[in-house]
């Protein structure tokens, strides 16, 4: 066995050595070693994967590739996974364990996978999902920054495990990102998004990482009864473990405080211990009760609490019409960063904590990520509920919703209930601003910077409120306005599309705007029934169309909109129309094209259209995969539309040839 140890770790060095040279010489031009000591190197992995029976996840002797897919399918688990019971009392922990012997590991705070194996290949992974039912990502698993693609074990092999992304990973991350509002709140909301990516490149370049933490079934295997003899398997067979301590009543508590230590360095996010019984039979035989297994058991660690002084209630309306009620209170470092607000979520929380300004209170945060107002040791009970939103001076009322209290704006036309039509607006195919995100949207609106579309471009007059804002600053700000200043110049579909009419999409504006060759007096005259006659508009979206602009609002708001923004004309060459009248539907990875909105872009200029779904009028489909098994290409095969590669299209259609 410690042979074994030493040949995965040389592979894993192998591994690491061989793609650092094959990324340095492709995508720099450089060399960090000669071909003879690559091909040297590459000889020796080749000649270990042979030895050990196992393949490691980057191993340049096989190749993973990228696919994107339309959804994730749902798969029911075998048998339920369960949550565990929990505390955070050593002495129970020790009481729990009493005489017997136990393993204490790591609680990772990611994303629980379940891997099967077969014939010493992956063969699937599920998500957890509700516990009954979770996602099959095992094309994201296959990217995983250190699972073994293939191993030694050839019959049926299921485990469980985390998929975590480290703090330092996520630092990375989120530092190449500036808009305050648009970096991830937490390592494990990152890691959802990034194992559950329709498309596996997105997964495999967040580097997450999957730790086993139980063997579910191992065919033809004897563990002798010891949990830990599982692991030292899993070890084996090139699975990293989740971090154990074996311990007793004896030594359970040094352990805890050992793990506790720990916890202010260790890079992977982690928010206790789970505590299992060695003896797998003892542990089988407790059985478990509607919720929990009762062979193991999580330890939680007691929340930090900080005392301070509450300086104010905000009152933050939301496009629901709920007007939240934050506690803004003197910074204090929890956790290890510097918080100064809490939302008190609604008003029956805020009677029941008799909260006062000025009154001292307790913070802590819950699962040590979001502040929370644990006790107020004043209790003076002074705060005044609103009568009016803060926003647009509306009547605001307290309603019981399940007997919960909360406070709402009556005011239907409240520009804060406006949020989801202004975050259209700004949005990638609309006017593309970057900056505005709907999180920061909604913090302007409740301010009083944005009432209509044009305020948007006028946000230069609140310069000091904004870098003074909490996660704002000088250079946010500039960044913010240059995004502003660059959407004024747009195309008339664009701004068409982001005016948010009912069933208007991007491609219906663009479809309208060349019927009408981009007039747009001729545009706002249009009839239901002219528009109608348009191929592919039908009477609906007509009728919405003629709807939106017969509204004199409507159209006061798109005159001052138009004082603001200059219209690129786009120059029509109609001998390059040569798609017109051709519908097409992209989906799957491409190879020639950067994305499918590039590929859609050339589509359309040609004068074609795209569609987001098959049908019998569809020219073709475009996949590289034709015997990828997804909706579209099924679809496809029941209507007889050709299934085109990306080569295939442009040979056919643009009467090109690729070199």
């Amino acid at each position: 066995m410690e042979d074994n140890k030493q040949a995965l770790h040389r592979m894993k060095e192998l591994v690491e050595t061989l793609r650092e040279a094959s990324k340095v010489y492709y995508a720099q031009d450089q060399e960090i070693m000669s071909n003879f000591e690559y091909d040297k190197l590459y000889d020796e992995l080749v000649a270990l994967e042979k030895e050990t029976g196992m393949v490691l996840t980057g191993s340049p002797t096989i190749t993973v590739g990228y696919e994107a897919v339309d959804e994730l399918p749902k798969e029911a688990h075998e048998t339920p996974m369960l949550s565990l019971g929990k505390t955070k009392d050593r002495e129970e922990l020790k009481s729990w364990l009493g005489d017997k012997e136990g393993l204490l590991s790591w609680k990772l705070d990611g994303l629980t996978i379940v891997m099967t194996y077969q014939n010493g290949a992956l063969l699937k992974a599920v998500t957890r999902g509700n516990g009954e039912v979770g996602e099959v990502i095992t094309n994201n698993a296959k990217v995983f920054k250190n699972i073994p693609l293939r191993i030694k074990h050839q019959g049926e092999l299921i485990l469980r495990g985390e998929a975590v992304i480290t703090y330092d990973d996520f630092e990375k991350i989120n530092s190449n990102i500036e808009d305050v509002d648009a970096k991830y709140k937490n390592p494990r909301n990152l890691c959802s998004g990034s194992v559950r990516q329709l498309n596996n490149q997105i997964t495999a370049e967040r580097n997450v990482r999957f730790f086993a933490f139980s063997l579910v079934k191992a065919d033809g295997v004897d563990f002798e009864n010891s949990r830990e003899k599982q692991f030292e398997f899993l070890v084996n067979q090139g699975f990293d473990v989740v971090e154990y301590m074996k311990v007793n009543a004896e030594n359970i508590v040094t352990a805890v405080e050992a793990y506790e230590q720990r916890i202010q360095t260790f890079d992977v996010p982690s928010d206790g211990l789970v505590l299992i019984y060695n003896d797998i039979e003892y542990g089988r035989s407790l059985g478990r009760t509607a919720k929990f297994p009762r062979d193991s058991i999580a330890f939680k660690w007691a929340d930090e609490i900080k005392e301070t002084i509450l300086k104010e209630i905000e009152w933050s309306p939301s496009r629901t019409g709920l007007i939240n009620p934050v506690a803004i209170f003197d910074p204090i470092e929890l956790e290890g960063t510097t918080v100064s607000r809490a939302s008190v979520h609604n008003i029956s929380i805020l009677k029941a904590l008799k909260l006062g300004i000025g009154d001292k209170i307790t913070v802590y945060k819950a699962n040590m990520i979001i502040p929370q107002i644990a006790e107020n040791l004043t209790a003076s009970d002074n705060i005044e509920i609103p009568q009016v939103c803060p926003v647009c001076g509306g009547v605001a009322e307290v309603r019981a919703v399940n007997e919960v209290q909360s406070l709402y704006c009556t005011n239907p036309e409240c520009d804060a209930k406006k949020i989801k039509s202004f975050t259209l607006f700004v949005s990638r195919d609309a006017m593309s601003i970057d900056g505005l995100s709907e999180a920061t949207l909604e913090k302007f609106i409740a301010k009083g910077f944005i009432h209509q579309y044009q305020d948007i471009f006028h946000l230069d007059r609140y310069q000091s409120e904004i870098e003074n804002m909490e996660g704002f600053g000088k250079r946010s700000y500039k960044k913010l306005i240059d995004g502003v200043e660059k959407s004024r110049n747009v195309e008339l579909p664009k701004l068409i599309y982001s005016l948010g009419i009912a069933n208007i999409g991007l491609a219906n504006a663009k479809v309208i705007c060349k019927y009408y060759k981009y007039d747009i007096d001729a545009m706002r005259r249009a009839t239901a029934e002219e528009l109608s006659e348009i191929d592919g508009i039908g009477e609906v979206i007509g009728k919405a169309f003629e709807d939106y602009f017969a509204n004199e609002g409507n159209n006061i708001n798109f005159d001052n909109l138009l004082q603001e923004v200059h219209i690129i004309k786009e120059e029509i060459d109609e001998s390059e129309q040569i798609l017109d009248g051709f519908t097409f539907v992209v989906t799957g990875s491409l190879e020639h094209f950067g994305s499918r909105n590039e590929l859609k872009d050339l589509i359309e200029k040609k004068g074609g259209k795209v569609s987001g779904s098959v049908s019998s009028k569809t020219a073709c489909l475009i996949n590289n995969d034709n015997t990828s098994n997804s909706s579209k290409n099924k679809k496809a095969k029941e209507l007889n539309v050709p299934i085109l590669t990306e080569e295939q299209f442009i040979e056919k259609y643009l009467q090109e040839k690729l070199s």
